[in-house]
């Protein structure tokens, strides 16, 4: 009939298209450049890298190129100031 299926459906990926994006890029970023001893170690430097430096310092572009966490305490912000 050519009705698209809902959204939640497997396999389409214009549904998570951030999560794509975010695990490519931890997957080009980090995992890609590494070896890791344990799964211990791989869990730990996954860690770091969302915690260290990609919520604090990356910037992204579906943010208007600020880090998650200014996006986040601006956004915060925003929600505590009276009206006028």
């Amino acid at each position: 009939m050519g009705v698209r299926p809902s959204m939640g459906s497997v396999d389409d990926c214009n549904d998570n298209a951030m999560c794509e994006s975010f695990f490519a890029t931890l997957e080009c970023e980090l995992i890609d450049r590494r070896k890791f001893k344990t799964k211990a170690e791989a869990r730990v430097a996954c860690f770091e890298f969302i915690e260290g430096w990609c919520n604090p310092s990356r910037r992204h572009s579906a943010l208007g190129d600020m880090s998650p966490i200014n996006h986040e305490t601006t956004a915060a912000e925003g929600l505590e100031s009276p009206s006028p």
